[in-house]
């Protein structure tokens, strides 16, 4: 799904949907009054957002499975497994496609042991099998209460972290951030912070900033390339190549877990080869490509960097 220009604003359509809007709201919030979850017998640390996708939320999943790696913990990652075919429970391994655990799976499975399990609840019982594993870190699932969580986070992207303010269909939003913050232990705020939330909630729980950045960006510097993503936020992808001084000669957006097709990715390989330009796409996209066009195409890496990593680290594990 790509988000609809309107959800940036207050318009005819954002008030024309508020209704359903209404009700989605009361759904979310009835459902997570009324149930309990499943206790895991491990912390579970969920990573989750307000918004409807394109906060930055698996690159903050990644990394902080790496913090607690970095301590001598062994966290797994529990995830849904969106735009798969799969309901698990199911261990991520690289050889299954992206078609069938989704493309966010892929990713993680590079960084610690993943699995997808649309019912949370089993999913965490399945990993409490394995008798080496530390930490459920949960990818998603701050609206999903079949799971109790023992620390919540919120990811916000700080130069657009709640759109037009209205729910989902009015606008991007799963449930107002006033409502969330009743359940969660801290934010995370990707990039600039330029509602200066963080301002504004720092005293309620810990504010942990934080920034994308390439970790391949110098095989661009200075280099033309044809750039494209499905992704929640393309501009965020686009933007990481600029800083990196690639010289973007054209740009393609797709759907976010758009699922290519041969021809269409053939033509952008061509096209890129006519002017002697790099095809450059993000991981989370590669992974939802054929394998032999995957050869033709870049990859521009990114990592999540804290301002304060030692009190994201201190966080995790008190």
């Amino acid at each position: 799904m790509k988000a609809p220009s309107f959800w940036q604003s207050h318009n005819l359509w954002s008030k024309l949907l508020s209704p359903f809007a209404k009700n989605y709201g009361a759904v979310v919030q009835h459902k997570l009054r009324r149930a309990t979850g499943h206790r895991s017998r491990l912390p579970v640390i969920c990573v989750g957002n307000v918004t409807m996708g394109g906060s930055g939320k698996t690159p903050v999943v990644d990394a902080i499975a790496t913090i607690l790696k970095e301590q001598g913990q062994h966290p797994a990652i529990l995830m849904r497994g969106y735009g798969g075919k799969a309901k698990g429970p199911l261990w991520v391994t690289p050889e299954i496609p992206a078609e069938v655990c989704g493309d966010e799976a892929l990713l993680h499975a590079r960084i610690a042991p993943t699995l997808v399990s649309r019912n949370r609840a089993i999913g965490a019982q399945e990993i409490e099998k394995i008798p080496e594993l530390t930490h459920i870190v949960m990818d998603d699932g701050l609206q999903n209460p079949s799971l109790q969580k023992t620390k919540s986070i919120i990811v916000l992207d700080g130069k657009n972290p709640l759109g037009n303010g209205r729910i989902f269909p009015s606008g991007p939003l799963r449930e107002t951030l006033e409502n969330a913050l009743h359940r969660v232990q801290a934010l995370i705020i990707l990039g600039e912070d330029r509602l200066h939330i963080g301002t504004q909630y720092q005293f309620l729980l810990p504010v942990f900033h934080s920034a994308i950045q390439p970790l391949n960006g110098a095989d661009f510097n200075g280099k033309p390339v044809i750039a494209f993503a499905g992704i929640g936020n393309p501009a965020k992808f686009f933007q990481s190549l600029k800083d990196s001084d690639a010289v973007i000669i054209k740009s393609y957006e797709f759907a976010d877990h758009y699922f290519y097709d041969k021809k269409e990715i053939q033509k952008m390989i061509d096209e890129a080869q006519r002017i002697n330009a790099k095809l450059v796409t993000t991981r989370k996209d590669w992974v939802r490509i054929y394998p032999e066009q995957q050869k033709q195409i870049a990859v521009l890496d990114v990592a999540v960097k804290f301002q304060d990593k030692q009190a994201v680290r201190d966080f995790l594990l008190s």
